[in-house]
């Protein structure tokens, strides 16, 4: 089960530089339900994720890279690229910081994923954050990637 809020940023944090990072690259062979296959650094993935908003379903399975080029032509839509910083905060929380490159720029997310909803909905966010568009679907990386493309829908 993945809990998260996700929101715009309205700055970049101080001393960005500092964090780790990954870099990714991920497209959808179908948007309902999501089916993801993502590059993260050097690992690939396959990804199902269900409906639903804060709260939804996520299964990952490890692909070989052989086995996620085979399925990148599959790729309905855009293929998303980003750099996603990850930016501990003190209450044990994690920050996915999601800097989009390509057709995507200069759009600029973050995650935050929590143990319970009640987590969830207590979270204060930093300063740096912006909108909560944790209920908006139009900021789900699958809805990202059908901006200019058909859907599989």
């Amino acid at each position: 089960m993945e809990i998260e809020r996700k929101f715009l940023i309205k700055s970049l944090p101080e001393r960005l530089q500092d964090y780790s990072f990954h870099q990714i690259e991920q497209g959808y062979l179908c948007s309902d339900p999501v089916v993801r296959i993502r590059r993260q650094d050097e690992d690939y993935f396959l990804t199902y994720k269900s409906r639903g908003l804060m709260v939804r379903e996520e299964y990952n399975l490890q692909l070989t890279k052989d086995a996620y080029e085979h399925l990148l032509p599959k790729v309905d839509g855009i293929l998303i690229s980003k750099k996603r910083y990850v930016i501990p905060l003190e209450s044990g929380l994690t920050i996915e910081l999601d800097i989009f490159a390509g057709e995507l720029a200069p759009l600029i997310l973050a995650e935050v994923e929590f143990d319970t909803e009640e987590a969830a909905h207590a979270f204060t966010p930093p300063d740096w954050f912006g909108k909560d568009v944790t209920y908006s679907t139009d900021y789900h990386n699958s809805v990202l990637s059908q901006k200019t493309r058909g859907s599989c829908d």
